[in-house]
């Protein structure tokens, strides 16, 4: 079984940094911190995994038994080259957005 494995990965709606990736099962693993998240590949096709790549990932939400999950990924892509501080910056602004534009309907 071949495995590739670097350090960290980002938050719901960042980029994540591959911590693990098994080529024989298509499992990929992030971590943030202490938590460890999987990532169910198989269906993704034309997307290298690489050490210390930035990905983003589309997918539905399974919940196993003994409260674990994994993500069964239908759509990602790499995003090398990412300026992260602009992303972080942009993100914060979009949800700023969606807080003002939800209490805009609410009054």
């Amino acid at each position: 079984m071949e495995m590739l494995t670097t350090c960290r990965a980002g938050i719901q709606d960042e980029p994540l940094m591959l911590q693990e990736y098994s080529v024989d099962t298509a499992i990929a693993v992030i971590t943030e911190d202490d938590v460890s998240f999987k990532i169910d590949t198989q269906h993704l096709r034309d997307l290298t995994f690489r050490i210390g790549s930035y990905y983003q990932f589309i997918g539905e939400l399974l919940i196993l038994p003994g409260d674990s999950a994994i993500l069964q990924v239908r759509v990602g892509r790499n995003v090398d080259g990412l300026d992260i501080n602009l992303y972080h910056r942009s993100l914060e602004l979009r949800r700023q957005f969606e807080v003002e534009l939800m209490n805009s309907r609410v009054t």
